[in-house]
């Protein structure tokens, strides 16, 4: 028997918030300069870095890669955690000041859902606390509550593009992948998503336009508005041109 659309499960950076460039390299930059590291990660560099996950494991990939010679004082593991709550507080600032508003369509489409009993899922890796700020500082504390689950951080072992956090999910959905579909806007998570059987509509943004999204179900521009329509880049919208609930639950059933 066909199971249903029951629950949508957000990736958060990149595709409820275009914060990557904006966002996460600014408060890294913010963070290096606090810490007296002459590090600056620009747009192409923090462009390569994204294909690294999490964000401790990119400042670790960054030391690795790009200066092999630097000794942190008390480990670099210490170095790399503390480094990284600087990171996030910084990330926080930016966050309460308003600088990184929801994508178009997002909200919309998270009220729309919740109005219609669609439970809403989060499986990302940025850390909790982002996730909770971003929907605090652009919807409203009350939109935290709108989410059924908040899987991210490091709840998960193996981050994308392994299927690991999508898989606990799941798990505290008590869903099947069938019942689910995933919003994203990388390769990797495209990946992850699919690893964990789970149909997957990506969102691009400027970052990630050109990767691969072979086996998406739809692949848009933006999820978009009534008056501000999503450009189609792969797949079949069925004459739809914004991202409501009618579309995901055709995309959800095609075969």
């Amino acid at each position: 028997m066909e199971k249903g659309l029951k629950a949508l499960i957000f990736d958060v950076d990149g595709t409820l918030a275009d914060n990557e460039m904006d966002g996460h390299r600014v408060a890294f930059n913010l963070a290096f300069r606090a810490a007296g590291l002459n590090w600056h990660w620009d747009e192409p560099t923090y462009h390569r870095l994204l294909e690294v996950f999490g964000g401790k494991e990119r400042i670790r990939y960054f030391v690795e890669a790009y200066d092999p010679r630097f000794k942190a004082p008390d480990g670099l593991d210490a170095f790399i955690l503390d480094l990284h709550k600087e990171k996030t507080r910084q990330y926080m600032g930016l966050l309460k000041a308003g600088a990184l508003p929801l994508r178009p369509g997002v909200e919309r489409l998270l009220r729309e859902a919740r109005s219609a009993g669609v439970r809403l899922a989060v499986a990302s890796t940025t850390t909790f606390e982002n996730v909770t700020l971003l929907l605090s500082e652009t919807v409203g504390e009350h939109a935290v509550g709108w989410f059924d689950v908040i899987a991210a951080g490091d709840v998960a072992k193996n981050k994308k593009p392994a299927p690991d956090i999508f898989l606990h999910a799941l798990e505290r959905l008590e869903l099947d992948a069938a019942e689910c579909l995933a919003i994203e806007d990388t390769e990797a998570g495209l990946a992850s998503a699919r690893a964990a059987g789970l149909k997957t509509l990506i969102t691009v943004n400027p970052t990630t336009r050109h990767e691969d999204f072979t086996g998406a179900v739809l692949v848009v521009d933006q999820l978009g508005e009534p008056d501000r329509p999503f450009e189609v880049l792969a797949g079949d919208a069925g004459g739809a041109t914004y991202a409501d609930l009618a579309l995901l639950r055709r995309l959800h059933s095609a075969e």
